[in-house]
């Protein structure tokens, strides 16, 4: 009778802290995939929470990970630096690209075009800017980031990741944690400068995210 040997895998479960950029020069605006820069202030409200999570050395991270968009970037870099941590840049994981409303302040976008971008508050499945970005789009971009980054930290044997990202990315991936329909995504946390703890598997080629309480 021949033996069979099954083989059981472990599923790894990997800690990604999720930074949001702090406050921009292009404040009450749609920023998307325009690359402006960090204020004072916004550098400062990054610092700080940092600092805050750093005061338990258990809670240092592997590698760090950042969008390239500069108002992640820079603080990453320096982060990088001055932690002797590795830095990976990934370009799927920056923020949701919004076409023609890109640098527009949200209340001209109101007064040009209220019905769309009333509809694209309620229901971001179904709308989304003119020449932009489709939320399904989006998703797909940040789930194959994602993947790539789940990918890197198994190869090097890295449990905890520092995200360095947008308020998009975190929306989303909070949404996907809480299952809740993506038509709530915008309903989601995702203030400037904070940190949002989540735990990240894959199973069967597909991702699976966690809110770490």
């Amino acid at each position: 009778m021949q033996k069979r040997w099954f083989q059981v895998i472990k599923l790894a479960k990997l800690q990604l802290d999720l930074l949001r950029h702090g406050e921009t020069s292009l404040g009450h605006t749609l920023r998307g995939w325009l690359d402006d820069e960090l204020t004072e202030q916004g550098w400062s409200q990054m610092q700080a929470t940092v600092q805050q999570h750093l005061t338990h050395p258990e809670k240092s991270w592997d590698v760090i990970v950042s969008s390239p968009l500069q108002r992640c970037r820079l603080f990453a870099e320096k982060l990088a630096n001055d932690l002797q941590q590795p830095l990976l840049i990934n370009e799927q994981i920056q923020e949701m690209h919004f076409g023609d409303w890109e640098g527009i302040p949200t209340q001209t976008i109101y007064e040009i075009a209220p019905e769309l971008l009333a509809n694209f508050w309620q229901f971001p499945t179904q709308y989304y800017a003119p020449k932009g970005e489709s939320l399904l789009q989006f998703k797909q971009r940040v789930m194959d980031g994602f993947d790539e980054i789940y990918v890197q930290m198994q190869r090097h044997n890295w449990n905890k990741a520092l995200i360095v990202t947008h308020g998009g990315v975190i929306k989303l991936l909070t949404c996907l944690a809480r299952q809740q329909n993506l038509d709530d995504l915008l309903k989601m946390p995702a203030e400037l400068g904070k940190l949002y703890q989540l735990e990240c598997s894959k199973r069967l080629d597909e991702m699976y995210f966690e809110e770490k309480h």
